[in-house]
């Protein structure tokens, strides 16, 4: 049986892949430029660390968010 941490932890990772292939989406680049854009974030420390439950929300909406105010200028 599979517990809840477990769980955490796939959906974690299901997460991250998400956010990362909108970003390249979004960008119109490679998804390895995606992949540094996201793990150079302070937006992949917070789900890493679960900090407020904002691993919970959507990943359309946090690509968004982090690409917003994050990489504006970039």
């Amino acid at each position: 049986m599979i517990d809840k941490e477990q769980i955490s932890i796939i959906y974690k990772q299901h997460l991250e892949t998400d956010i990362i292939k909108y970003i390249s989406k979004l960008k119109g680049i490679e998804l390895r430029e995606a992949f540094d854009i996201y793990y150079s974030s302070r937006l992949a420390e917070q789900i890493s660390q679960g900090t407020c439950g904002i691993e919970n929300m959507d990943a359309k909406y946090l690509a968004e968010d982090l690409l917003e105010n994050e990489w504006r200028n970039k």
